[in-house]
């Protein structure tokens, strides 16, 4: 199991504890300073169901700095988006935990982490 964590934000840590409590096995990824390709973010996405505007911070300043509210959210805009986020990864949700079976999630909440646990 893989954690995309930033040890800042109070969500990841949680996650982190209840992983903890859990005894499970993972590895962390500091995602700002080892940033996700596009290809990881596509078969993130891929593995959560999910498009890209989906996973995005857009209340973030930097979002705000690139325009991406107005962004039009459609299949013919999905490269760029996912370019965005690979360039600016402070804009992906977090934490996203990717299970060894394949399962993903963005583990905000207290079941969605639980989801993933063996």
């Amino acid at each position: 199991m893989e954690i995309w964590i930033n040890p800042g934000c109070s969500k990841c840590t949680s996650a982190l504890s209840m992983l903890d409590t859990e005894d499970a096995s993972y590895t962390v990824r500091h995602y700002l300073e080892e940033p996700p390709t596009a290809q990881e973010i596509e078969e993130v996405l891929l593995r959560l169901g999910l498009e890209p505007w989906d996973i995005t911070r857009s209340n973030e300043p930097e979002a705000a700095e690139l325009g991406l509210p107005a962004w039009p959210r459609e299949t013919a805009s999905r490269a760029r988006w996912i370019n965005a986020l690979a360039t600016h990864p402070s804009l992906i949700q977090r934490p996203i935990i990717t299970a060894d079976d394949g399962t993903t999630v963005i583990g905000r909440t207290p079941d969605a982490v639980r989801s993933v646990l063996p």
